[in-house]
């Protein structure tokens, strides 16, 4: 499906450079920064400012379209894939990976009311290794 329409789906006007963004977030596995996504696309796009990619980003995250990641507590990192799965981050390159987790188990949780879920790990990657 395509960006556009994806972003419909999800009750987002889909203009040019939101689709744009869009794209490149579903483009990447990096865990791109407001600053990353900006630096990628303001060559193609000359009039596209940082707060334009920081509204359009939080509007996706508002929408669910897209989720904020705070793993070191001093960034955030956006993720398109919005499917249930964990993250590492490397303390020597500081790139984040994907890792899939169950789905099904809740931990001992029983009775509560779970609305997000996120589990996060850091240390040395095996490419710094």
């Amino acid at each position: 499906m395509d960006s556009a329409t994806v972003l419909l789906n999800y009750d987002i006007k889909p203009s040019i450079i939101r689709v744009m963004i869009y794209d490149f977030l579903r483009g990447t596995k990096s865990h791109p920064t407001v600053d990353d996504i900006y630096k990628a696309l303001h060559p193609g796009a000359p009039t596209l400012s940082k707060t334009t990619v920081y509204n359009t980003v939080k509007l996706f995250v508002s929408k669910g379209l897209v989720k904020a990641l705070s793993i070191d507590g001093t960034q955030i990192r956006y993720d398109a894939d919005i499917a249930h799965h964990g993250h590492f981050r490397c303390d020597n390159c500081e790139k984040v990976y994907d890792f899939k987790i169950s789905a099904d188990s809740e931990y001992g949780i029983d009775g509560f009311d779970v609305r997000k879920r996120e589990i996060f790990y850091s240390g040395i990657c095996k490419n710094c290794i």
